[in-house]
């Protein structure tokens, strides 16, 4: 009986550890959420109270595919119109993992 009581704990505690990493969240995904999200929307519209008033990016328009990395990245380091910097927020692999991120909201739609 000791030994059918420990495999359905051992069991049950499994499910609960592989539920919980199916659920986490990638890096850059909540990166996104915690900075970004706020004024570009969870979608990446900028459909936001916040985006609206600061004339946040879409970043479901196409011209977010013509944009090098490196002009993204360098708007995320570095800041442009309202949009703060995070270049000492967030270290330069993250801000590449974060526009990798962002680059996924324009081909969503497609």
């Amino acid at each position: 009986m000791k030994n059918v009581i420990r495999k359905a704990v051992a069991s049950a505690a499994l499910v609960v550890v592989f539920s919980l990493s199916a659920r986490a969240q990638s890096e850059p995904e909540t990166i996104y959420k915690a900075k970004c999200a706020g004024c570009h929307g969870l979608d990446g519209s900028a459909n936001t109270k916040a985006g609206k008033n600061t004339g946040a990016h879409d970043f479901r328009a196409p011209d977010t595919d013509t944009e090098s990395d490196a002009n993204l990245v360098q708007i995320v380091t570095k800041g442009k119109k309202k949009m703060p910097k995070f270049e000492e927020k967030l270290k330069p692999k993250e801000i590449k993992e974060l526009v990798a991120y962002i680059r996924g909201f324009s081909r969503k739609g497609q």
